[in-house]
């Protein structure tokens, strides 16, 4: 009995006939056709089938090797998955920064008010020294005006003019 290494080639040999000629046009559009298959699948698929040996005892196609559209179709349902779940995490996670945007904005604004009050108080029971201060730190060389005393009554009662 002969006994064949592991790997054996064979080769085919086309004739410049006019049938060999068209045979190896057909086989090069069939494969131009599906670049998944090799000359060597189409050459093992037709002894199969020229030898009429049963399905059954036929080897599988490899399918891990081959992607079949089943398996494309597959690959293309998760990816499109998986983009939807990241979308969706993604959106979530932006729609949460935009609402503490929002509210570090509004508690800013909030902030520049209560400062602007406390400044604008604090401008308003301490605007006569200061506008006086000014006056006599413009004017050295005029002589000294009489300092005006400001009634503590009238002090008062602005501050709570200014809050109101």
């Amino acid at each position: 009995m002969f006994q064949w290494s592991k790997k054996v080639v064979k080769s085919v040999t086309f004739n410049p006939e006019i049938a060999d000629e068209s045979l190896l046009a057909q086989v090069e559009s069939y494969l131009e056709a599906q670049p998944e298959r090799t000359f060597s699948d189409l050459c093992k698929e037709a002894l199969w089938k020229a030898l009429c040996v049963p399905e059954s005892v036929q080897p599988s196609p490899n399918t891990a090797a081959l992607p079949t559209e089943y398996q494309i179709s597959e690959l293309q349902r998760q990816i499109a998955d998986l983009e939807e779940r990241f979308f969706a995490k993604e959106s979530n996670r932006l729609q949460t920064m935009e609402s503490q945007i929002l509210q570090l904005t509004q508690q800013v604004a909030q902030l520049a008010i209560m400062v602007n009050q406390g400044v604008a108080s604090q401008h308003s029971t301490s605007s006569v020294p200061v506008v006086q201060s000014v006056e006599v730190a413009n004017s050295p060389s005029t002589p000294d005006p009489e300092p005006q005393e400001v009634d503590p009554v009238i002090s008062r009662l602005s501050q709570f003019l200014d809050d109101f």
